[in-house]
């Protein structure tokens, strides 16, 4: 059994940084890919990045471009979401997933949160104007 333990959320100014990171209990981190979304208050939980197994291909939302990177290491089952240049529309729950289905056989990577079979349980970011 996966499970997938998110940290590093917290109250932020805009224009301030945060760090999230998710640790992968179970032994299918190295092949599986990750994701971290997250869902704002009344709307649907939504994409923001993910990296495969090898972290050769990582894809960003529109909305984080340029200001949030994600990064994997295989050896600590941690995925981490550097995320700089906050801004208030980015305060959420964040939420880590993994995708187990689609790792070294396969060059393809998910960004619909129905790919993802674990979840986390979310940390809460929030950024003040």
């Amino acid at each position: 059994q996966v499970q997938l333990v998110e940290s590093g959320g917290g109250l932020v100014q805009a224009g301030g940084s945060l760090r999230l990171s998710c640790v992968h209990s179970g032994r299918t981190f190295s092949s599986s890919s990750m994701g971290w979304f997250r869902q704002a208050p009344g709307k649907e939980r939504e994409f923001v990045a993910v990296i495969s197994w090898n972290g050769l291909r990582i894809f960003y939302a529109d909305s984080v471009e340029g200001r949030f990177t994600i990064s994997r290491d295989n050896t600590k089952n941690t995925v981490t979401l550097q995320m700089d240049s906050l801004k208030p529309e980015d305060t959420a729950i964040y939420y880590c997933a993994a995708d187990p289905k689609r790792g070294p056989h396969t060059s393809v990577v998910v960004t619909n949160p129905l790919g993802f079979d674990y979840w986390g349980q979310g940390t809460q970011v929030t950024v003040s104007s």
